[in-house]
């Protein structure tokens, strides 16, 4: 078996071995097949099943309320139409009517909208902070100095954005809408730029006029507070902006779904909580007044009752006052134009206004950029559910972590607490050797002082008899004991000179505590790589089988922060064995060749760094192909042979027999291979069988110990091994003959056919090894391999019978 990194220089090591494994070989892939073994991958849910499509009426508000996000069912109508909508789950709960609140409140004074406008940038205002917004422009910025310049191209003319911000002198983009307010009474302020800023002015005279309809100053801009861009007004002022019908619609429906109460709209004292809405009544039931006022017979036994939370939702306003046109007041939208995308009325194209513009009708551009927007919402929706999924994702992160953290500071705890035993442990190692040298050095101190005493009472004691005795008169008797009481006062002065007086032990400890490196240790103490990698994912979609090879990849998961210095890969024997190590290196992607043909393999992976190593990855299944596809080795062949055909077709330029082996080899299973005879000249004996990698290649096939062959000529075979010749049989092959080699690697037995005949009995027996598909040939003769064949029916069958 032999592993090596697939499309990168190889790094790492490779284990490899041949004992009975296969050896490796191109051609094509057959009976490929990699699945997981621990689990199988799930069909991807339809793009066309909605979100809780299934959810019944009744569940779907809800749901919606319990998620908290999303949408509960599909929606089968516009609010406003029959129109078919084609967006599929858009039904919006109470929660979400909560959550669309922020769409419909004004970014300037931040309430709900109050005659909304649409600025051309496409955001909304109210009229009234529209008005409260605009300020001043210079007078060569006015729009009919452009168009008396030739710049102007379009009724509402936007500033150069990077001009300093109409609101902040900081250039900061964003309006201080609040500071009009406490504005001077001025009737206008200056700004560094030359932009007049007109606060929201003291009371007007009494005027009966509304907002859009009151005058504004001459040459005024707005700025849009969302996207700061700035235009400047015409004439017309801010009734040159379309009013948003829809948007002042969606309002009230919103502001009626707040406010409605779910109370029964029959009873007559005290309404009871409603617990039912017929959607054709349009009403609100209690129990008593449902089944006094609402029964379920006759033509109202067809009504649909759902919960009254889903019908306040659902409910539908009356019919909203149609929208006119902004140019002619009196006229109502008929047309919309296409390349303004505006609807117009009809005097609008009567004035030619868009006499040259395309138009359509309204309703059919209508249903149109319904069902775009529907469409868009759809991937919206996606993008939502997506979204959802992220957010339980990363609460599900936050609680990981707390986790984590907990563990982490235990473990951390723990290692220092096991550092602080070690050095207690130290500690009273390094006291005991204290107390143990303190103990010495009193002994010997106390030793000393007791030799000392008790000499010292011994001179005493001499001194005091000498002094005695020197007292006495008697000469004779003086003299008889003065010579020996003068040797004892020399030998003991002696014996005091002798070092005696010197003390034997110092009161210095000659021990000294190094513990800087371990104080070192400590201050370098620090956070490294405490944790082991991630677990390797395998990438199925690139993990195949090709022949008796198998390609493995793998990465590391996509979140993973802990390196990996490198990767094991291991497989087991092909037959439910032990695994083992066949590639150790960085590369993340690995291909073993060698395995054996028709196999199941497990295949698993693991990461590895100084810490240690992670967990294995999911078990991967290969299959190896039931046949072997293979061609001739140029590599190992003799020089002599000739290749065409893409290595399947040889001959030879020599007189002499010349060997070549396929480049696969077997050492498991039954195979079986022919050759046909594309030229036969002169009656030469080619030799066909199976050989060793290093047979003899400069002899006939059979001559040494290292092959098993027949070789034949147009009238007889032999089978020959170690130059033995054996069983001669009739029968001989000619141009246009099949040769069968059959290689039974179960039974251990080598089978030869002529022209689909066996041919005399079974050739060889015990064959048990790693084996080559063998050819030898001379000049004479040219040969053509047919490889990935099955086995012979008459045999298979003889073997079942066996």
């Amino acid at each position: 078996m032999r592993a090596s990194p697939s499309r990168r220089r190889p790094m790492g090591r490779c284990l490899q071995g041949r004992a009975g494994l296969e050896g490796g070989g191109p051609g094509l892939a057959r009976g490929v097949a990699v699945r997981w073994l621990t689990e199988t991958v799930a069909p991807r849910q339809s793009a066309s099943q909605g979100v809780g499509a299934q959810a019944t009426r009744e569940g779907a508000t809800a749901a919606a309320a319990g998620q908290g996000a999303g949408y509960d069912r599909p929606v089968d109508r516009f609010a406003s139409s029959g129109t078919r909508c084609s967006c599929r789950g858009f039904a919006p709960s109470p929660v979400l009517m909560e959550e669309m609140e922020e769409e419909l409140k004004c970014p300037v004074c931040g309430s709900f909208y109050r005659e909304p406008i649409i600025l051309p940038c496409s955001h909304n205002l109210c009229q009234a902070c529209a008005r409260n917004i605009l300020v001043q422009t210079p007078e060569s910025e006015s729009p009919q100095s452009r168009r008396a310049s030739g710049s102007g191209v379009s009724d509402y003319d936007y500033l150069d954005l990077d001009k300093m911000s109409l609101y902040s002198e900081a250039d900061s983009g964003y309006g201080s809408y609040g500071g009009f307010a406490s504005a001077p009474t001025t009737p206008c302020q200056k700004s560094p730029n030359g932009v007049r800023v007109f606060p929201p002015a003291m009371p007007p005279p009494a005027t009966h006029l509304s907002p859009a309809l009151a005058p504004v100053p001459r040459n005024s801009c707005i700025t849009c507070p969302q996207c700061h861009r700035s235009l400047i007004l015409d004439d017309r002022g801010l009734r040159g902006f379309p009013k948003n019908r829809v948007l002042e619609g969606v309002i009230d429906r919103y502001q009626q779904s707040k406010a409605a109460a779910l109370k029964c709209q029959l009873c007559e004292k005290a309404p009871k909580e409603a617990t039912v809405m017929c959607e054709q009544c349009d009403v609100f039931y209690c129990d008593p007044c449902r089944l006094r006022c609402h029964p379920p017979r006759g033509p109202l036994a067809k009504h649909r009752l759902v919960p009254p939370a889903q019908g306040r939702v659902s409910r539908r306003l009356s019919p909203r006052k149609v929208s006119t046109c902004t140019d002619h007041e009196l006229e109502n939208h008929s047309m919309y134009c296409v390349q303004c995308k505006m609807p117009v009325c009809y005097q609008c194209l009567e004035e030619g206004k868009h006499s040259s513009h395309e138009v359509k009708a309204l309703g059919a551009m209508w249903k149109l950029h319904k069902s775009q927007l529907s469409q868009a919402l759809n991937g919206l929706s996606d993008r939502a559910k997506e979204a959802k999924e992220f957010l339980v994702q990363l609460r599900n992160m936050v609680q990981q972590i707390q986790e984590n953290s907990v563990e982490f500071e235990a473990c951390l705890v723990a290692q220092c607490d096991a550092l602080i035993d070690a050095l207690n442990r130290r500690k009273a190692q390094l006291l005991a050797r204290v107390n143990k040298e303190h103990e010495h050095k009193l002994k010997v101190v106390r030793d000393q002082i007791s030799h000392c005493t008790v000499k010292l009472r011994q001179t005493t004691g001499l001194m005091e008899y000498c002094l005695e005795v020197i007292k006495e008169n008697d000469p004779s008797g003086f003299l008889q004991i003065s010579d020996a009481l003068i040797r004892r006062v020399h030998l003991t002065e002696d014996q005091w000179g002798k070092g005696t007086l010197t003390p034997r032990m110092t009161t210095d400890f000659d021990l000294s505590l190094d513990n800087s490196p371990l104080l070192q240790s400590i201050h370098q103490l620090d956070f490294v790589q405490m944790k082991v990698p991630a677990t390797p994912i395998l990438q199925l979609e690139e993990c195949c089988t090709h022949n008796n090879s198998a390609t493995l990849s793998w990465k590391q998961p996509p979140l993973s922060t802990v390196p990996a210095e490198g990767y094991i890969l291991e497989l087991d024997d092909g037959n439910g064995g032990q695994f083992r190590e066949v590639y150790v290196g960085k590369e993340t992607m690995c291909t073993v060749d060698g395995l054996h043909f028709n196999s199941t393999y497990n295949a698993r992976i693991k990461a590895f760094n100084k810490t240690g190593v992670s967990q294995y990855s999911k078990t991967l299944v290969l299959q190896t192909s039931e046949v072997a596809w293979f061609a001739f080795d140029p590599g190992s062949a003799h020089a002599d042979i000739i290749f065409s055909n893409d290595n399947l077709t040889v001959t030879c330029s020599s007189y002499d027999d010349r060997v070549v082996l396929g480049k696969t080899g077997f050492s498991k299973g039954v195979h079986y291979w022919e050759l046909t005879v594309d030229r036969y000249e002169n009656h030469p004996d080619p030799a066909f069988g199976v050989a060793r990698i290093d047979v003899m290649k400069d002899v006939m096939l059979g001559k040494d110990d290292k092959a098993w062959a027949m070789y034949v000529d147009n009238n007889r075979s032999w089978f020959m091994h170690n130059n033995s010749h054996t069983n001669r049989t009739e029968g001989g092959i000619t141009k246009g003959a099949t040769i069968g080699v059959l290689l039974d690697l179960n039974r251990k037995t080598l089978t030869f056919f002529i022209n689909d005949e066996q041919q005399g009995p079974i050739a060889f027996e015990n064959v048990e090894g790693l084996f080559f598909p063998a050819v030898s040939l001379n000049r004479n003769v040219q040969v053509t391999l047919h490889t990935g064949l099955p086995v012979p029916d008459f045999y298979s069958s003889r073997a079942s019978i066996a």
